[in-house]
């Protein structure tokens, strides 16, 4: 991945050339693949057997901070316990299922509302009421089931639930996040679309003049971007116009803050955006094969000196997120809804992407081969039971 100075080298050879990173080949994505069943269910089997960014580390500051949301159709609690660990939990009793957080707090203790059996921040059952009315419980088994793996990277927490088919997005993760950024706004909402369809809209910038002519073409370029691979991830960069003032600047030790725009898809349902007053997050949860709901963090920019964002820092980053809601995600949010209207029409069989496009290329090829390995993995099983 390169450096900020490289990357502004290459960047105004691409202005000064009217040129765009390019793919070596175009991909041809069936129609299907976003209103199958089949798809769907697969691509949900696959979502819990690799690492799955799951939150920002930022959202569990101390022992006792969780967030507890469903990742794969699967209710999960990850908290942070006593001795800083971060562990996460299918989220459920173990007396009768019910589900013992929700949303994110802080907690010393995880107490089932519907007949008071209480857990420990590691897991292990603390109390039973009444508990001469189980004399053949074992405490010590019965405690809240982890899942497979956690590992904290990047600034994220990722969760594996079950044995993985491969390292996805740990195969080749940046670091993304720094101690000092704080979340400033979180937001969870439900489009009635395909998951696939949002994130292909954020890893193009084909589309930034006829999409946002008015909101985000006037400080930017049409079609120019840098597009870097990182084993299943991709960045793409989009720069602004004002990068310009940067020609004759010394390289060392260069910034392109506030000059680009980064988009991070963290293998494959992630976001994590740099933009030019704060960070972008967006967690994916398909439900459906047209229904997704998300899980977005508004976090501020790095500080130069690693200490607490400023109150004028933190001004400048609700104003750009005002910006954002106002226009550009408003105009994204009306094309991926009018495509998710269309694909029943007949219209198409593919949806052809471009060498301009060639990140979107690179999550459909990548997840269609993770979805091999999955197919693989479940005919080993089906092998060993018969």
């Amino acid at each position: 991945m390169r450096n900020d100075s490289e990357l502004l080298d290459h960047i105004l050879n691409h202005i000064d050339n009217a040129t765009t990173d390019m793919g070596d080949e175009e991909w041809n994505e069936p129609v299907e693949h976003y209103n199958s069943q089949i798809r769907f269910d697969a691509e949900r089997r696959l979502m819990r057997r690799l690492p799955i960014p799951f939150c920002p580390v930022a959202a569990l500051p101390g022992p006792g901070s969780y967030v507890a949301r469903n990742s794969a159709g699967v209710p999960i609690v990850v908290v942070r316990d006593l001795d800083g660990t971060v562990r996460a939990f299918r989220n459920a009793c173990r007396h009768r299922g019910m589900q013992l957080a929700d949303g994110a707090g802080c907690t010393k203790i995880f107490r089932c509302n519907y007949h008071g059996w209480a857990y420990r921040l590691d897991g292990q059952l603390e109390y039973v009421p009444h508990e001469h009315g189980f004399p053949e419980l074992d405490k010590a088994s019965s405690g809240l089931v982890p899942v497979h793996s956690v590992d904290v990277q990047g600034g994220l927490v990722f969760v594996t639930q079950d044995e993985p088919v491969g390292l996805g997005a740990l195969e080749s993760l940046p670091t993304l996040l720094s101690d000092d950024q704080v979340i400033f706004q979180t937001e969870e909402k439900v489009d009635d679309i395909n998951w696939k369809l949002t994130a292909e809209g954020t890893l193009e910038g084909y589309h930034i003049k006829p999409t946002h002519p008015e909101s985000f073409f006037p400080y930017g370029y049409d079609n120019l971007n840098v597009v870097e691979m990182q084993g299943p991830n991709s960045r793409v960069c989009y720069p602004f116009r004002r990068i310009e003032k940067l020609r004759d600047a010394p390289r060392d030790n260069l910034s392109l803050d506030r000059m680009v725009t980064l988009v991070n898809r963290i293998f494959p349902v992630t976001s994590v955006t740099r933009l030019a007053q704060h960070y972008g997050l967006s967690f994916a949860e398909p439900e459906s094969p047209t229904r997704t709901r998300y899980f977005n963090y508004r976090m501020t920019l790095p500080t130069a000196d690693g200490g607490a964002p400023s109150e004028e820092a933190l001004a400048r980053a609700k104003k750009d997120v005002a910006f954002l809601s106002d226009t550009g995600d408003r105009e994204d949010a009306k094309v991926v809804s009018d495509i998710q209207a269309a694909i029943g029409s007949g219209a198409n069989t593919h949806y052809r992407f471009g060498r301009f496009e060639s990140a979107i290329g690179h999550l459909h090829k990548n997840l269609a081969l993770y979805l091999a390995r999955l197919d693989n993995a479940e005919a080993e099983v089906i092998k060993l039971v018969n």
